[in-house]
């Protein structure tokens, strides 16, 4: 019943991973849901029957071990989900005290890739996990982000999604209402980004992490839009505006030629690269990441997620050797 088990269920825990990540905003927690949906799973599947698909029976699983994970918890939020951009006195971003804040996190592109084959599956998953639309999901009320995503990402009828949540198809019609409506107040116009595989997103990224490598807040305003916003975790303050944002990293950022090292890769659907700083010891050390919203006419928007250990998640290591 296992090798049967596995056969059946396995192809769908990218996408799993994938809805996990879209309601909680934690890549390793996401994880965490995932595996908790498969044993569950496999403890009842000796009594499931078969009246729902079993991509839709894991689905139910997995919506609801989310649901229950996120009780007890706040939100996940980036810093400009807390408060307007900074526009105060010049001084340095004021960072949040350690639990204070629960924070939003990129997920690595590799980890939910559907096959590269099905360039309509790449489109809509990209999509999906962009993050100003997580951050913005993560607003709305557990249940109604539920809905959301099943009837609009998952594309799952009003009646599969009633079953998946054990409600009323008039609840799940009146909670999508809601949540278009809250979504909308959120996010009015969405951004239409440049896919990471398009030649001007990796342009744009190359040139971001050569202002990097060699300090040049001059290159940095050519990436960058006008209306450009800037934000990082665990940061309260965030700037918006192409010079606000060059003036705060040219003025407490960049440092010297060689203090920065950046590896490109992927996150949500969105170029992005791993961040190496120099420490005292002269050793280039994880930083976090970084992840770029790019556009015809520019990155419109940089968040840096100062986290040493999302190194590791993307698959890279704690120091940086040439």
């Amino acid at each position: 019943m296992q090798d049967r088990f596995t056969a059946e269920t396995e192809r769908f825990r990218r996408e799993l991973l994938a809805h996990c990540y879209r309601m909680i905003g934690s890549a390793q927690e996401a994880e965490d849901l995932v595996q908790e949906t498969y044993l569950r799973a496999w403890r009842s599947y000796s009594g499931f029957e078969g009246r729902a698909s079993i991509r839709s029976w894991l689905y139910k699983i997995a919506t609801n071990v989310c649901l229950k994970a996120l009780q007890p918890r706040p939100i996940r939020v980036l810093p400009s989900g807390l408060a307007g951009p900074y526009d105060g006195p010049d001084r340095p971003p004021r960072s949040v005290a350690p639990g204070e804040v629960s924070w939003l996190e990129p997920l690595p592109d590799a980890w939910i890739a559907p096959p590269a084959a099905d360039p309509a599956a790449v489109a809509v998953e990209r999509e999906s996990l962009r993050l100003a639309l997580i951050a913005c999901l993560q607003h709305l009320p557990a249940r109604q982000r539920a809905i959301l995503i099943l009837r609009e990402v998952l594309a799952f009828s009003t009646a599969e999604t009633a079953e998946i949540l054990g409600t009323t198809t008039a609840a799940v019609k009146s909670g999508l209402q809601r949540a278009r409506a809250r979504l909308g107040e959120l996010e009015a116009e969405p951004e239409r980004l440049l896919a990471p595989t398009d030649h001007r997103a990796r342009a744009l990224l190359d040139a971001y992490i050569a202002a990097f490598e060699r300090s040049d807040a001059g290159l940095l305003e050519q990436v960058l839009r006008t209306d450009a916003k800037l934000e990082a975790t665990p940061f309260r303050d965030w700037q918006a505006g192409r010079t606000m944002c060059i003036h705060m990293l040219d003025a407490y950022v960049l440092g010297t030629p060689g203090d920065w090292r950046m590896i490109a890769t992927a996150a949500n659907g969105q170029p992005a690269a791993v961040v190496y700083h120099r420490e005292a010891d002269g050793a280039l050390r994880a930083d976090g990441v970084v992840v770029l919203a790019p556009t015809a006419a520019g990155v419109s928007h940089v968040i840096k997620f100062h986290n040493p250990a999302l190194a590791a998640t993307f698959g890279f290591p704690d120091v940086f050797a040439p």
